[in-house]
């Protein structure tokens, strides 16, 4: 028994003394949210919207324009989303039955109101050239009708909530 106490105490000295030279390592940080749409860093996650987390409540822009302006441009698809900025920016796209053209969409959304002025859309156009695309300007109807569409489905969107509030 005397034996047996010394040969422990030297065992778990060495074993203490072993553990000195390890070094923790430091935890990965976690680099926040990952937007949803293009998988870059940044955005908020999906469960935070209408949260009261941030300082003054809520998103900087209108929820039902920017909820709005995301459906109706998602027909071309999505490069950059900033929903701090109200931005959306989608990636060259040809219509179907305009192979030699293409379009590109900026959607601002600007307002915290539902109102006409609270968003605004740019549609840049590139037509084919020879063998690469020439910058054609900007095409201003397009850009008009889709401001039209983002704001009527938010008007939909918020009928549709009142309706839902009401039954």
């Amino acid at each position: 028994m005397h034996k047996i106490i010394p040969l422990a105490l030297i065992a778990f000295s060495l074993t203490v003394s072993g553990c000195d030279s390890i070094t923790p390592t430091k935890p990965v940080e976690d680099e926040g949210p990952v937007s949803f749409f293009t998988g870059k860093a940044g955005g908020i996650k999906l469960s935070d919207f209408g949260s009261q987390k941030s300082g003054d409540g809520g998103m900087p822009v209108n929820a039902l324009l920017w909820r709005a302006a995301l459906e109706i441009s998602s027909f071309v698809p999505l490069d950059d989303v900033d929903t701090f900025g109200g931005t959306i920016v989608t990636e060259w796209y040809s219509l179907p039955d305009k192979l030699d053209e293409r379009i590109k969409l900026s959607v601002f959304v600007i307002g915290r109101e539902l109102r006409s002025d609270a968003v605004s859309v740019r549609v840049y156009v590139q037509n084919r050239g020879d063998d690469s695309w020439i910058h054609a300007g900007r095409d201003s109807e397009l850009e008009v009708k889709i401001e039209d569409l983002i704001l009527t489905r938010a008007r939909e969107i918020r009928a549709e909530s009142v309706s839902e509030t009401t039954e």
